[in-house]
C-alpha cells in the first residue's frame, strides 16, 4: 500500500472544531496539519454529492489536486430516524447557506417538536440518532485514495446540554455516557464518536503502509 509523500496534510475543511480534534489525532503520526483558514484563495467546494462518501472524496481530491500535497476530507452529518435520516448529507446547511449551528438545532428540535403535537406527552428523548462520518485521503503524488467510515448511535434530547463540540452535540444524547456529546473531553470523545471511529480506521491504514 502506498504511503503520504508528505508530512504536511491539509484539512479540507473551515470548521475549527472538525481541524482541532484531526490535529489531536494525526500529531501521533508526527504529521502537521494545516486547514482551509491557511488557503483562503481556495474557493468554497459544493458538497453535491448524495452520500457522504461521495462528498468526502470530491473535496479531499479537488483541494489536493489545486495544491499538490495530500489532503484529508470529511463529510459528516447527523441521521435522525423520525425524520426518515434527515438532515443527512445537508447537516451543515439544514436551516439554510449559512446556517449557524444555533440554527440548525433549532430547525431539527422545532421539526421533531411537531410531530409530537397530538401525543400524549412529552418526551425528553426525541428519537433514536446517528453520526456517520465518511474520510477520504487522497495523495495526488500516487494517487492513492484511503478511506474510512464511521457511526455512533445516540438519541436527541429536547433539552440541550454542554459547551464543548460543535454541531449536533449539545442534542446528541449517549446513553452509555448518560451525557451529550457536547459533555465530553475531545479525548473521550474521539474514543467513541464517529469521526473518532473513522479516524482510528484510516491512521491503521496508513500505519499498515
Amino acid at each position: 500500500m502506498s504511503v503520504l509523500t508528505s508530512n504536511i496534510v491539509i484539512v479540507a475543511t473551515k470548521n475549527k472544531g472538525k481541524v482541532k480534534e484531526f490535529a489531536h489525532a494525526f500529531a501521533a503520526l508526527g504529521l502537521e496539519v494545516r486547514s482551509m483558514f491557511d488557503y483562503p484563495e481556495l474557493p468554497d467546494i459544493v458538497e453535491d454529492g448524495t452520500t457522504f462518501a461521495e462528498n468526502a472524496f470530491k473535496k479531499a481530491k479537488t483541494v489536493a489536486d489545486a495544491l499538490g500535497v495530500p489532503v484529508l476530507a470529511d463529510d459528516s452529518g447527523l441521521c435522525v430516524d423520525r425524520l426518515d435520516g434527515a438532515p443527512g448529507v445537508y447537516s451543515a446547511r439544514y436551516a439554510g447557506e449559512g446556517a449557524t449551528d444555533a440554527d440548525n438545532n433549532a430547525k431539527l428540535l422545532r421539526e421533531l417538536s411537531e410531530l409530537q403535537l397530538g401525543e400524549d406527552t412529552e418526551q425528553p428523548l426525541l428519537s433514536t440518532a446517528r453520526f456517520v462520518c465518511s474520510l477520504a485521503l487522497y495523495d495526488p503524488a500516487t494517487e492513492h485514495i484511503w478511506t474510512a467510515e464511521g457511526a455512533v448511535e445516540g438519541w436527541i434530547t429536547a433539552t440541550p446540554s454542554g459547551a464543548g463540540g460543535f454541531g449536533y452535540d449539545p442534542l446528541f444524547y449517549l446513553p452509555n455516557e448518560q451525557q451529550t456529546m457536547a459533555n465530553l473531553t475531545i479525548e473521550q470523545k474521539q474514543a467513541i464518536s464517529h469521526r473518532g471511529e473513522a479516524l482510528r480506521k484510516l491512521i491503521a491504514s496508513l500505519q499498515a503502509g
